[in-house]
C-alpha cells in the first residue's frame, strides 16, 4: 500500500463520527486517562486546561481525563492528583471543560477511588485507612479496612454526586474507573474480594458493587448522558491476574453492568492486538462488545513499539504503525481507540495520523512525564 493510500485508509477509518448515548464523538480517537499529578491541592489549573485542550485541538475526538478522586476520604493517595469534589476543584474542572470545548473536542472525567491501593497516612486525608472489599491488597497483604455496608453506601453516593456534578459542569459524559486493581476492580476480582455477604463469592455477586455504582450514577444524570466503564483483567503489579478465564465468566461480569446502565466499556489491555481467549482473535474490547451489545473502546500500546511497563526505562518508545488497529476497526471489533503515551509524546498525534503525516510524529520517552506538555 502506498503512503497516500495508507493515509486515506487511516483517515476514512478513524474520521467516522460515533454516537455514545446522546453524545456524538467527532472521530474514533480518544485520549486515554493517564495520571499526571500536576494539580496542587487537588485543583486543576489553567495548565491542566491547556494540556487537555491541546489534545482536542490536535484532533482527539474524546478526551478522557486522568483519574480524579470522588468525595470519599479514602479515595485518593496524593494531593497532586485532581479531585472531583469541593468548590475549588469543580471550578477548576469548569475551566478544563470550557477549554476543551473551545478547541472542538468532547471530554469526560474519569471518576476514581483507589481503595486498597491507598498508602496509609497519605494525603489528602492522612487519617483515612486504606479501604477495600476485604482489606486485602492486590498482593494479598491484609493491611487495610474491610468496608462495611455504610462505607459502601457512602462511596456509591460519592460516585453518583460526582457524576451529577460532571453533567452540571458541562462534561459530555463520565468514565468510572473499574480497572487496574483499584476499588471497583478489587470487588470484581476474587484475589481481593474474600467477602461472604451479597458482595462476594460468585462472579455475579462480586459484580454487585460495580453495578450499584453504575446504577446510582445513571439515576443521578440524564438518561442519555454517557457512562463509560473502564475494566481490565490485569492489575498494577499483578499483570497476570484475570477476572475471567472464559467468555462465560466475562459475560457474568458485564451483564449486570450493562443492565445497570453502562453506555460503553473501555477495555484496558497491555497490547491491543493480543487475543483474550483461545480459539478467537478477538481482544478484550471485542469480546465485551460481543457479549454486552454495547460499544467498546480499546487501548494498549497503540502507535508505539513498547508497552507501558517500559515507560520508566531510558529507552525511547518508537513510533509504530496502526495497520492492525485499522483492520480491527474496519471489521467493527470495537468502536473507538484510546491513545495514551503516544499523545503525551505528540499532542498532534491524531491530526498527523489523519493527515498521513506519520513521518512527523514525535516519539514518546519517559522524560515527558516530568512536564505537562
Amino acid at each position: 500500500m502506498t503512503p497516500s493510500a495508507a493515509a486515506t485508509r487511516a483517515a476514512q477509518t478513524l474520521s467516522r463520527p460515533f454516537a455514545l448515548g446522546g453524545l456524538t464523538v467527532p472521530n474514533r480517537i480518544a485520549m486515554a486517562p493517564m495520571t499526571r499529578e500536576f494539580s496542587p491541592g487537588g485543583v486543576p489549573g489553567a495548565d491542566v486546561a491547556d494540556y487537555y485542550a491541546r489534545r482536542a485541538a490536535g484532533g482527539v475526538g474524546l478526551v478522557i481525563t486522568e483519574g480524579t478522586y470522588v468525595g470519599h476520604a479514602a479515595a485518593g493517595t496524593s494531593d497532586a492528583v485532581p479531585r472531583f469534589h469541593g468548590t475549588d476543584a469543580l471550578d477548576g474542572w469548569a475551566g478544563v471543560v470550557a477549554a476543551v470545548h473551545a478547541a472542538g473536542g468532547t471530554i469526560m472525567p474519569q471518576l476514581w477511588h483507589v481503595g486498597m491501593a491507598r498508602q496509609a497516612g497519605a494525603p489528602p486525608f492522612p487519617d483515612a485507612p486504606p479501604s477495600g472489599p476485604s482489606g486485602i491488597t492486590v498482593d494479598g497483604t491484609p493491611s487495610g479496612h474491610a468496608m462495611t455496608q455504610r462505607d459502601l453506601d457512602e462511596v456509591i453516593a460519592a460516585f453518583a454526586e460526582a457524576a451529577a456534578a460532571a453533567e452540571r459542569l458541562g462534561f459530555d459524559g463520565v468514565e468510572l474507573h473499574g480497572a487496574h486493581g483499584y476499588l471497583i476492580d478489587q470487588f470484581l476480582w476474587s484475589g481481593t474480594n474474600r467477602r461472604t455477604d451479597a458482595y462476594g463469592g460468585s462472579i455475579g455477586a462480586r459484580a454487585r458493587f460495580a453495578a450499584e455504582v453504575v446504577a446510582a450514577c445513571r439515576e443521578a444524570v440524564s438518561p442519555d448522558f454517557p457512562i463509560l466503564f473502564r475494566m481490565s483483567q490485569w492489575k498494577m503489579r499483578k499483570y497476570e491476574a484475570r477476572l475471567a478465564d472464559t467468555p462465560e465468566e466475562l459475560q457474568a461480569i458485564v451483564a449486570p453492568l450493562t443492565d445497570a446502565g453502562v453506555t460503553a466499556f473501555h477495555c484496558s489491555t497491555r497490547r491491543y492486538w493480543l487475543p483474550e481467549f483461545e480459539d478467537s482473535d478477538l481482544n478484550l474490547a471485542g469480546w465485551v462488545k460481543k457479549l454486552s451489545g454495547r460499544p467498546t473502546v480499546t487501548v494498549g500500546s497503540v502507535g508505539l513499539d513498547k508497552e507501558f511497563i517500559g515507560t520508566f526505562s531510558l529507552e525511547q518508545a518508537r513510533v509504530s504503525g496502526i495497520d492492525r488497529l485499522l483492520d480491527r476497526l474496519e471489521r467493527d471489533e470495537f468502536d473507538l481507540v484510546a491513545i495514551g503515551r503516544a499523545l503525551l509524546g505528540d499532542p498532534e498525534w491524531a491530526a498527523k495520523i489523519l493527515a498521513g503525516r506519520t513521518d512527523a510524529l514525535v516519539p514518546f520517552d519517559a522524560s515527558m512525564l516530568k512536564t505537562l506538555n
